[in-house]
């Protein structure tokens, strides 16, 4: 048989997981591999870029969905198991799991939704799409779709990881950016402080110029007025003219308008900003494939 579509292997998935126990990638692959009674041939055959299987890929992508509806989930890097919810799920013995089926959750459609809301353009089928769309926007509206997974990912790794590794993430963003120097020194800036609201300093430029009060909050729930005003007392204390309020969450309209008229200056960078940040300067992401488009170059034929 060929290999299957993504969503044809999310039922097998579940159901290799079914007991319990913590699953590896490879493991999932090789199981799932002969549950299908795929070739080597087939097992082999790449994607288009050349850099990874069809399968392997197939099966990340729906251990992604499995894992953003709840049914599964990810108690390291790297491992998986089965989640009560998945449990429960196969207990009604669906005859097909697929994207529809999961649109009964609401974290999946959240994570649906955040994906949407950094696309200009919604179809409603693919056939429209290719009705609609030139060659150029399809490619670029795959690319889009592609960007804001990797996005709902990394923030999903965030939120999984500790308090303190999202400080450090902080700092390696804003070095990142052009702040601060080198990791070093932003990190020994940016320790933990004994001033409520401020959670560290950082440089604003390699020569120390002017500084720059941070506040990083882990938060699941919308971040209010309260809190920025928080942050904004102390910087009034420091007499700092610029913090950045940093979160995995998002702020209530409220903070964003108090934000804009006060003085000194915050800027807040909420997590879907955030994650967007480190895919622009290459925090936490690798470059997986790259395409060239090409066009004919009409000069190399003109004969004048």
């Amino acid at each position: 048989m060929a290999v299957p579509d993504f969503q044809s292997i999310m039922l097998p998935l579940l159901h290799f997981a079914s007991d319990g126990r913590e699953y590896s990638m490879q493991q999932a692959r090789e199981g799932l591999a002969d549950y299908f009674g795929l070739t080597d041939e087939e097992l082999k055959e790449l994607l288009p870029s050349g850099r990874q299987t069809k399968f392997s890929n197939r099966v990340s992508w729906a251990k992604h969905y499995l894992t953003h509806a709840g049914l599964l989930e990810a108690p390291k890097r790297g491992r998986f198991n089965i989640s009560d919810r998945g449990k429960r799920v196969l207990a009604e013995k669906p005859d097909r799991i697929d994207i529809n089926y999961l649109g009964r959750f609401d974290e999946f459609i959240e994570f649906r939704e955040a994906g949407k809301k950094n696309r200009t353009e919604k179809v409603t089928s693919s056939e429209e799409r290719e009705a609609s769309s030139t060659p150029e926007e399809s490619l670029e509206d795959a690319y889009q779709q592609l960007r804001d997974e990797v996005a709902n990912e990394l923030l999903h790794q965030i939120k999984s990881n500790s308090p303190d590794f999202f400080e450090r993430l902080v700092v390696h963003l804003l070095v990142k950016m052009g702040y601060g120097g080198s990791f070093k020194e932003a990190g020994k800036a940016t320790r933990r402080t004994d001033d409520e609201g401020i959670d560290g300093i950082i440089k604003e430029d390699r020569l120390g110029l002017d500084a720059i009060y941070l506040q990083a909050k882990r938060w699941e729930g919308s971040v209010g007025r309260p809190e920025i005003q928080k942050f904004v007392g102390a910087l009034h204390g420091k007499r700092a003219k610029k913090g950045v309020f940093i979160t995995t969450s998002h702020f209530s309209n409220e903070a964003m308008t108090y934000s804009e008229q006060i003085d000194p200056k915050v800027v807040l960078i909420d997590g879907n900003t955030l994650v967007q940040l480190m895919i622009d300067y290459g925090l936490g992401v690798s470059t997986d494939a790259v395409y060239e488009v090409n066009k004919v170059d009409s000069d190399y034929f003109s004969e004048e």
